[in-house]
């Protein structure tokens, strides 16, 4: 019995870790990783959608993530998400990334 006992812990711990990768890895995909030029258009869009100023917020958002290719997920905030988008600044020292 103490076998078996052994062998289920073991198991579950495996189970555990794997399910614990997996998830790091899906948030990772969603703000750190390096997203394709092509992916730049849709997640600005998205990030864009909620404000009234979609012209000049489109262009930096653009901008910022081809130089980045990353962008925060939803319509404000998150930055952190994303250190080289949340760190490019203007002359002025505001930020540049929407």
């Amino acid at each position: 019995m103490a076998a078996r006992s052994s062998t289920s812990s073991v198991v579950f711990i495996a189970l555990s870790l794997l399910l614990l990768v997996t998830f790091s890895n899906v948030a990772e995909a969603y703000g750190n990783a390096r997203l394709r030029p092509s992916d730049c258009k849709p997640r600005c869009n998205y990030r864009c959608s909620a404000t009234s100023h979609k012209k000049p917020c489109m262009f930096f958002c653009q901008k910022c993530c081809a130089k980045c290719l990353c962008v925060p997920p939803g319509t404000y905030g998150n930055k952190q998400v994303c250190p080289c988008y949340n760190s490019w600044k203007t002359q002025q020292g505001g930020p540049k990334c929407p």
